[in-house]
């Protein structure tokens, strides 16, 4: 829906009101795309939110198997599921970042209630599966459990999860309700409460202490709440504490404990379990349920969310190209409007993090304005996921600004991760002021403009009050020292900071995105403190080394220095990584290094990570597997590598390397999905695959005042984006190649509505009043395309 949204009067306390308008019916009808997206595709060491197969775009009912969620580490390594698996403890309907839990498991026969183990499922209720039966898509999972052979489905609404469970002819049929123990992301359960009510249905809530809230929001709590209805009375019930089981029972509290209830099933009877979900309360997870189920069976509710996702992917449309990389393309669409979920009930209630209940303003047709989003951090993700967002999805995004907004309003700061009201910041760097600055920067402006833009000040600028929760705790240094010094900060949990090196770029990159914005408002005295910011990146250079290079308290570069040495006053990277990190200034960097060298080891950077995957390898699966080699697309802080030729002078060096990456890097399988192992993270190594397959990037992340897009080669004979014109004046950007094949790379000529191009790169602005791009494609570099002015940066434009 969009968004037309005002302001009002003090009944409302000056919040946003917005009128919703039904979108128009589609000139053409939608084109099923879901074919293309594979659930499977990087689910072996996999995010915990990412393997949720019965979910809708930017769902809170996210249903999922689950092959090891069960009593994890709980914070943010791969876990839920893991495609090399071969058997199933549950099906859970939480999975947010730090947030998991309510897991139901359907068995046959002695009732067990503990899951048992990877490698020896007959310990507990655990079941066998064979992958022949497993089938997963979009809004839809099913599975037979072997050794019970129940057949499980899985699909849901945006609230509610719906199960079906079809049982041989038995009197021992249990579904067993988990509610006690770690799930996946969740950390420790401090309380769980369920209980059997009007025969056919539990309601109650788990409350856990996340990992990241212990040292971002110490003492704070995630909730979780829930109303499951059955089509069917059981038998029997019961409780249980781990293997200790209370016949009869209708009710349990505390910790690893849980519900069950026992059926008498006829051959192939089906039951059916409806669940409404709601971080604020019981009552609102039944007005969930109550108000998304409708009385609508299992079958419609998938076939809607077929729909749903049919709606959502055909934002973009792509038509030749492989095969293979239409499946890359549109799961890499799938994940970015995925891995963010509702935290709002349908009536607007959202829950803060002093246990009260925030409401969102509510339109004529008494829905929400906008909508609530528990979020990971947005680290990396301006190189992906918000320029994808701004261009096809603007309407989501204008929502996840606001929601943030109400954050700063509620909390004083903006967050960088948030669950369920509480701040669960992973990475200190804090981008959200800077992801508002790009909102406003390419003409989304229909949230608080006004909060947000102080919001954002006060994020670059302030250092008093600051803490792990929302994020930059040593921006103090930047502020006064102009540079974030090497040394140890050890926080509560025993983990070890030593970034200073990696903030003072990221902070000097965010620094400018907020100024961008100030200059568009007319704050000069903001704009001048801020761009000020933005060049402490200076500070660090090292002239000798021609690196970015960690210095002491004491002003003095840090001996021993190794710029392959990964963690060492750079986060999840090391200095030769790191010292391409000036997006907002690729022109200055050039200076610094000197245009030869950088172009040199820039190429030689590509040479040797081919080698490795581009970071990935096949020798090792983990998430930071690249952090101590040169280039390491599985990590955001190389995104942007690739893209530096188009300021060097070397164009097609970008066409090749970004196309390669989209060819080598990225895979169609569960193992070599993005990488071999590698962190997909927040979605956005998918979302970086879907702008750069369309030739499309922004190395300023839509930062500068006026953002650009920068061109690589696209992968499809034509692509097709629909523009919300809530936003943009143009209805549909079409970019269209000529003598696409997969041998040729390069561009050779570029039109713009017929007009020729001579630059490799044009204003967002210009391409959102829609038209048609069209590149001409060879097998040979065309050296002499595209270096005409190189795209602007901040040294080279006022």
């Amino acid at each position: 829906m969009k968004f037309c949204k005002l302001i009002i009067g003090v009944f409302l306390f000056s919040q946003l009101v917005a009128c919703k308008q039904q979108e128009p019916l589609n000139e053409k009808p939608l084109v099923d795309l879901t074919p293309y997206v594979n659930p499977q595709i990087g689910s072996v060491h996999g995010r915990w939110f990412f393997y949720t197969p019965a979910a809708r775009p930017f769902g809170m009912a996210k249903l999922a198997p689950h092959t090891n969620g069960y009593n994890s580490a709980g914070g943010w390594g791969p876990t839920g599921y893991d495609d090399r698996h071969t058997s199933i403890e549950g099906f859970g309907h939480f999975h947010e970042f730090q947030i998991g839990g309510l897991v139901f498991m359907p068995t046959v026969g002695a009732l067990k209630t503990v899951p048992g183990t990877l490698e020896n499922p007959d310990a507990g209720y655990r079941s066998r599966f064979d992958k022949a039966t497993e089938h997963a898509e979009t809004g839809y999972y099913s599975v037979l459990l072997k050794d019970y052979n129940i057949n499980a489905e899985l699909t849901a609404t945006e609230r509610v999860g719906y199960q079906r469970f079809t049982y041989p002819k038995t009197k021992e049929a249990h579904v067993i309700i988990d509610l006690g123990h770690k799930q996946g992301e969740s950390g420790d359960v401090t309380n769980a409460f369920g209980e059997i009510v009007n025969n056919t249905e539990v309601e109650g809530y788990i409350e856990t202490y996340p990992e990241y809230v212990k040292f971002c929001d110490p003492g704070k709590r995630v909730k979780m709440y829930f109303v499951a209805k059955f089509n069917k009375k059981p038998i029997g019930t019961g409780n249980f504490i781990d293997t200790i089981q209370k016949q009869g029972a209708i009710k349990t509290q505390g910790v690893n404990n849980g519900l069950y209830l026992t059926f008498d099933m006829e051959q192939d009877e089906i039951l059916e379990i409806q669940t409404g979900l709601s971080y604020t309360s019981i009552e609102n997870a039944r007005l969930n349920l109550e108000t998304e189920s409708k009385g609508e069976t299992f079958e419609e509710v998938r076939q809607e969310s077929k729909k749903i996702w049919n709606e959502k992917l055909n934002n973009i449309v792509v038509e030749g190209g492989q095969e293979k990389d239409k499946i890359k393309f549109y799961t890499g669409l799938y994940h970015a409007l995925l891995g963010r979920g509702l935290a709002n009930d349908v009536n607007g209630s959202y829950s803060k993090a002093d246990n009260s209940i925030g409401q969102i303003p509510m339109d004529e047709n008494n829905a929400p304005l906008y909508n609530h989003y528990n979020t990971d951090g947005i680290w990396g993700g301006f190189w992906n996921l918000s320029q994808l967002w701004a261009m096809a999805y603007p309407d989501y995004f204008s929502d996840y600004v606001q929601s943030n907004i109400d954050y700063y309003k509620d909390r004083g700061w903006l967050h960088d991760g948030g669950a369920n009201g509480v701040y669960t910041n992973g990475v200190q760097t804090n981008f959200q002021g800077l992801l508002l600055a790009s909102a406003y920067n390419v003409g989304i402006r229909d949230f608080d403009v006004k909060t947000g833009y102080e919001a954002a000040i006060k994020n670059e600028l302030e250092y008093r009050g600051r803490d792990l929760g929302n994020g930059k705790y040593d921006l103090a240094y930047f502020v006064k020292e102009h540079y974030v010094p090497y040394k140890d900060t050890i926080i509560s949990n025993g983990w070890v900071f030593n970034f200073g090196a990696s903030h003072t770029l990221e902070y000097s990159f965010s620094s400018y995105g907020v100024a961008q914005m100030a200059k568009n408002m007319n704050d000069t005295f903001n704009y001048r403190k801020l761009m000020e910011q933005a060049g402490y990146y200076k500070n660090l250079f090292d002239p000798e080394t021609k690196f970015i290079r960690p210095k002491l308290e004491d002003g003095t570069f840090i001996k021993d220095f190794d710029p392959m040495r990964g963690w060492d006053g750079f986060q999840e990277g090391n200095a030769y990584q790191y010292t391409w990190y000036v997006p907002h200034d690729v022109t200055g960097l050039i200076d610094l290094i000197g245009k030869d060298l950088f172009n040199q080891r820039l190429e030689e950077m590509f040479n040797n990570a081919q080698k490795s995957m581009f970071g990935g390898g096949s020798e090792e699966i983990h998430s930071f597997s690249g952090v101590e080699k040169l280039y390491n697309h599985g990590n955001q802080p190389c995104l942007h590598d690739a893209w530096l030729f188009n300021y060097s002078g070397k164009p097609w060096l970008t066409q090749k390397w970004v196309r390669t990456i989209c060819n080598e890097f990225y895979g169609t399988e569960p193992l070599h999905g993005y990488g071999v192992g590698q962190d997909e993270d927040q979605g956005q190594l998918g979302a970086w695959y879907v702008i750069a397959s369309m030739g499309l990037f922004d190395v300023q992340g839509h930062s500068a005042s006026s953002p650009t897009f920068q061109f690589g080669s696209p992968l499809f004979d034509k692509i097709t984006i629909k523009l919300d014109e809530a936003y943009y004046t143009g209805k549909a950007l079409v970019i269209e190649t000529i003598n696409q094949s997969p041998d040729n790379h390069y561009i050779q000529t570029a039109l713009w509505n017929g007009k020729p191009i001579n630059n490799n790169w044009m204003l967002h602005g210009d391409l959102m009043k829609g038209g048609t791009l069209s590149f001409t494609l060879g097998n040979e570099p065309n050296t002499d395309w595209g270096i005409e002015t190189v795209p602007p940066s901040m040294s080279n434009t006022k």
